[in-house]
């Protein structure tokens, strides 16, 4: 392997992340904003961007903050929505667990959604490549990510109320786990997995301190591992 190929996958690994971009810079600016209307100080709406990486579980985390839920079921929630990572972390071993331990703990560091979904398409598409050339992808994809959702974090805690309401940068945050998810949706399990935690959050929608995705999220990991135990029975089957 040369330098050349393995600045060659880096750079795949930017072109891969940075359409997310599009969708990442409002949603960082929202959470800035919604975090300094929450009462965090710019540097605590900083410090949270900073350590904890993971954009969902922190407008969780705020969210429920505001509605003065009891930090137990703050911390719960906001580690149950990101036991995603858990499962990205799974899927990502076969293909980056050899690195070593600092660079691992890097990769883990900087997991967030755009990044594992840029890089394990990748990875099944380009099944030959080293180690070191999947590293490269997968931290040429966060490039451009993690300093923007900093920066703009930033941006949106100092600017808070002057943004406009007409800006709706609310709509970021579907839209950026719609882009993220549709392509992952290949197999009949990830499709079940799909509509019955959706089915079943939408049926739970009353449960406070939006509990409901907590169930959701389980009994949709439970419906597609059953449909795929059921798949993989059937292709086994004489």
């Amino acid at each position: 392997m040369t330098p050349e190929s393995t600045k060659s996958t880096y750079w795949q690994g930017v072109g891969a992340g940075a359409p997310f971009i599009l969708v990442l810079v409002p949603f960082a600016l929202l959470f800035g904003v919604v975090a300094t209307e929450a009462g965090l100080t710019l540097i605590e709406t900083f410090s949270f961007s900073l350590l904890v990486v993971a954009g969902a579980a922190q407008f969780t985390a705020i969210q429920l903050l505001s509605e003065h839920a009891p930090t137990i079921i703050v911390v719960v929630t906001a580690l149950a929505v990101n036991l995603r990572m858990a499962m990205y972390s799974a899927s990502l071993t076969p293909h980056l667990g050899e690195a070593r331990l600092g660079v691992r703990a890097l990769v883990a560091y900087c997991m967030v959604d755009q990044a594992y979904a840029s890089a394990i398409l990748a990875y099944e598409k380009h099944p030959g490549w080293s180690l070191r050339q999947r590293l490269a992808f997968y931290f040429g994809a966060i490039t451009p990510l993690m300093p923007l959702w900093l920066i703009f974090t930033v941006i949106g805690a100092l600017v808070g109320e002057r943004i406009p309401p007409e800006f709706a940068l609310d709509f970021a945050v579907p839209i950026t786990f719609l882009a993220m998810i549709a392509p992952m949706l290949r197999t009949a399990a990830h499709v079940v997995a799909a509509l019955v935690s959706i089915t079943v959050a939408l049926v739970l929608a009353f449960v406070p301190y939006s509990m409901g995705l907590l169930v959701a999220g389980l009994v949709g990991m439970m419906a597609g591992a059953q449909v795929e135990l059921i798949m993989t029975r059937k292709e086994r089957a004489p």
